[in-house]
């Protein structure tokens, strides 16, 4: 049994080519060849936080993963980090547990954005005029880092809670080669963007439908639980196109929950992102769409990623 701490699972990341491997595991899930409980969830109100247990294997795969993430939302007020976590990893053909990933939510966080760049590259339109970021954390961060695979755009407009952490986003982007402007509302940020990504732990929304101009894509991830909203859900109701991670998830958690319970949209309507993925339904199909991708975070994720680092940390020690 390997026992992987944060450092070497953070040294073997940059040599992962991530974005196919989670595209594969979005097209078996897709394909029924995955197996996918339902999520676990534990919610916490004082101090407000979430942990999700997420678990499955790939049908005819040599394995299955338990991940236990947390997300604690007012730790960096005491110096903490907001996400922790744990990997699991098992063989799926004896159970021994082969690996003990103590990531302390790293996967999570690098899936994450990963899966943003693949939303993006099926659904956001041709040219990216401007990026919008709403939210300054860490998952704001690593999704313009990932978005690089996907467009070659480097304007950039954020949205945060406070001016402190604004300009502290503003500051750091700029220092990875991104022009940065500062939006005091969403509705600026939304009045120049044509690719936003919300990625908060809002329960009212931020984004609303009247700001939204013609050919946006939105890749909503920050919504993951029942309680959570990013988006009107009117944005939902008028756009062309509305992608879920897991369709059978999202009825119950995220930016679509919201819309069916509020009857703004239909479950006939959605259309699961790795079948686009896999050509059995088209992404966006012109730059007048308005389109979103609610990403609510599915195991099959966990499971490519963590496989990934535990053979290229095999094959490294070889």
């Amino acid at each position: 049994m390997k026992l992987l701490e944060f450092r070497q699972i953070e040294s073997i990341l940059p040599q992962l080519d991530l974005m196919p491997l989670v595209e594969a595991g979005f097209v078996a899930y897709s394909s029924k060849q995955a197996v996918v409980p339902p999520v676990g969830e534990l919610t916490f109100e004082d101090p407000p936080g979430d942990v999700h247990i997420k678990y499955g294997y790939l049908i005819g795969d040599d394995y299955f993963v338990i991940k236990i993430a947390s997300g604690f939302y007012q730790n960096p007020a005491l110096g903490l980090p907001s996400g922790n976590g744990i990997m699991l990893l098992h063989s799926q053909k004896t159970g021994q547990l082969l690996s003990i990933m103590l990531d302390q939510g790293l996967l999570t966080r690098v899936r994450t954005a990963v899966a943003g760049a693949i939303a993006a590259k099926h659904c956001a339109p041709a040219v990216v005029k401007r990026i919008g970021i709403v939210g300054t954390g860490t998952q704001a961060r690593l999704q313009l880092q990932y978005l690089r695979h996907v467009t070659e755009c480097c304007e950039v407009a954020v949205f945060g809670r406070t001016p402190a952490a604004r300009a502290q986003y503003q500051q750091e982007i700029r220092g990875a080669g991104y022009s940065v402007q500062i939006a005091d509302t969403t509705a600026e940020l939304a009045a120049t963007c044509n690719l936003i990504v919300t990625t908060t732990p809002a329960t009212a929304p931020l984004l609303h439908w009247r700001d939204i101009q013609p050919g946006t894509h939105i890749t909503a991830v920050g919504s993951d639980t029942p309680q959570k909203q990013e988006l009107e859900s009117a944005i939902l109701a008028n756009a062309d196109l509305v992608v879920a991670d897991s369709i059978s998830q999202c009825l119950e958690r995220g930016e679509i929950s919201h819309a069916i319970r509020q009857q703004a949209i239909v479950p006939d309507t959605l259309v699961e992102l790795g079948d686009i993925v896999a050509g059995r339904r088209q992404g966006r199909t012109n730059d007048r769409q308005i389109t979103v991708v609610d990403l609510t975070g599915v195991a099959v994720q966990d499971i490519q990623i963590t496989k990934a680092v535990y053979e290229a940390m095999n094959l490294e020690e070889s």
